[in-house]
């Protein structure tokens, strides 16, 4: 049976909504090489990825899938693919190379021309204003360490506004803050590869601001499209019910979900347990005004979901979801196992009943100030083949995806667990097998294989699944 006459295919598409969003998600520094073309300036990543062992295998960014030159290919498939809508980001040191100043009108062309290509092809673009590259001059002075980057993201995002605002459907101001938080100010496994442990929370202030200031720029620019943000919320659990494991799964719950998604939803920070509130002093330096400047309302609220997080009290393993960091064996918790899942190839557990549990949880959160949902990245890596000849059989990818829609689908639906969220799309990660950041080209997420020799691309059964999944909505409604 092929993958696109799956019966999942038919019972999924039952359940779609009119209007529901499917779509896919990519970012501007693990498709586009060129690194150094038409202006582009360095980044903070560009720096990251020279350091020896950065990087597994030491993959480089320089090429990457080459999506810069081969935009109109990737294109043509994903309206082969039939999405209604792609997720991309806009590189800020292509756009403003020193992340102040002049603009780069070539950098501009670009998107200019790529967004065009997008709706010629019925294809809805959400473009993300930050995904992580962050202009090295920047960088160099404090990056998210320093409250001007704020203010000259804001800057940026006015160019973005005044020259995309009238043809780009939906905004997110950022991709992630948690993850630049944790994995780059935190551990040191992203770029910029500081180890400041609980002293990075100012990383995250900043990136709060400077969403605030991007909300305040786009509407200000009177852009047409609706304005989010995108942020990975881990559900997280006790590995017991001890003490120690209940006040640690509080604690990390705050620094990988609340200490976000309160300050932009609900205007405030959480307050820590009072053992942790040392841990959490960082937080302290906000001026008067800041978190009503964060929390402006927002068109809908962007949801990454991977995988549940268990928390134990007691130093562990350096082992973190993305990698190995030593600075984790130096706080006063770890992270347990969930033998009871299968793994992706990150080793990350599959657990789609929590997507609706987190659903579920972001409404008890936050209630009426819950704008509706996108989910704005979900998918999987798998153990693949460097060289094909045809269609990768990704069939664990399909069951992956297919468990985490309907899951999520049923949880918003009648009678379901969390049926007074208001779900408007899903979008996989992603379309093009890419460079994943520390990981180089170790893992594969995408519906479309890439030689990174040849760069052809070749689709995957899952590509033909996803495929066949929009066709079969239309016969739904």
């Amino acid at each position: 049976m092929n993958a696109q006459d799956s019966g999942s295919v038919e019972d999924l598409a039952a359940r779609l909504r009119p209007g529901f969003t499917l779509g896919v998600a990519a970012a501007a520094f693990q498709i586009e090489g060129s690194l150094t073309a038409d202006g582009r300036g360095p980044s903070g990543w560009d720096a990251f990825c020279e350091k020896p062992g950065a990087i597994v295998d030491g993959g480089s960014p320089t090429v990457a899938c080459d999506h810069y030159n081969r935009s109109d290919e990737d294109i043509a498939l994903m309206q082969e693919l039939g999405v209604d809508s792609y997720r991309f980001s806009l590189s800020w040191p292509r756009i403003q190379p020193g992340g102040k100043g002049a603009v780069n009108q070539r950098g501009l062309d670009f998107y200019d021309r790529l967004i065009d290509k997008l709706l010629a092809a019925g294809i809805s673009p959400m473009a993300t204003l930050y995904h992580w590259d962050t202009p090295l001059e920047l960088e160099h002075a404090g990056g998210w360490m320093n409250r001007d980057t704020a203010e000259r993201f804001a800057v940026y995002c006015q160019a973005a506004a005044e020259r995309f605002g009238d043809r780009v459907e939906h905004w997110v101001t950022m991709n992630e803050p948690v993850s630049v938080t944790v994995q780059g100010y935190s551990l040191g496994v992203h770029a910029p590869g500081r180890q400041l442990l609980f002293d990075s929370l100012p990383a995250a202030h900043h990136q709060l601001l400077g969403h605030g200031m991007a909300v305040q720029a786009l509407r200000g620019a009177g852009v047409k499209g609706q304005i989010g943000v995108s942020n990975m919320h881990c559900p997280v659990e006790p590995a017991s019910t001890s003490l120690g494991d209940r006040l640690m799964a509080q604690a990390l719950d705050l620094i990988l979900n609340r200490i976000y998604a309160d300050a932009i939803l609900l205007g405030q920070y959480p307050k820590p347990p009072l053992p942790m509130k040392p841990w959490f002093r960082s937080l302290g330096t906000v001026h008067d005004g800041d978190l009503e400047l964060i929390s402006q309302p927002l068109d809908f609220y962007g949801l990454n979901y991977y995988y549940p997080v268990k928390a134990a009290a007691g130093p562990g393993p350096a082992e973190i979801p993305t990698g190995r960091s030593p600075e984790m064996t130096k706080v006063p918790f770890h992270l347990a196992a969930y033998q009871e899942y299968e793994t992706t190839g990150f080793g990350w557990p599959v657990a789609p009943e929590y997507l609706a549990l987190l659903l579920r949880e972001m409404k008890d959160r936050y209630g009426d100030a819950l704008p509706p949902i996108y989910i704005t990245e979900g998918g999987a890596s798998y153990p693949e083949p460097a060289h094909v000849e045809g269609p990768v059989q990704d069939t664990n990818r399909i069951t992956y995806l297919a468990e985490h829609l309907g899951h999520a689908l049923t949880a918003t639906g009648p009678g379901g667990i969390a049926e007074d969220v208001d779900l408007r799309g899903y979008y996989v990660w992603t379309l093009l097998d890419n460079f994943e950041w520390a990981a180089g080209y170790s893992q594969r997420f995408g519906l479309i294989h890439v030689d990174f020799e040849t760069l052809e691309r070749t689709p995957k059964d899952s590509f033909y699944w996803y495929r066949a999944l929009g066709r079969a909505r239309h016969r739904h409604l």
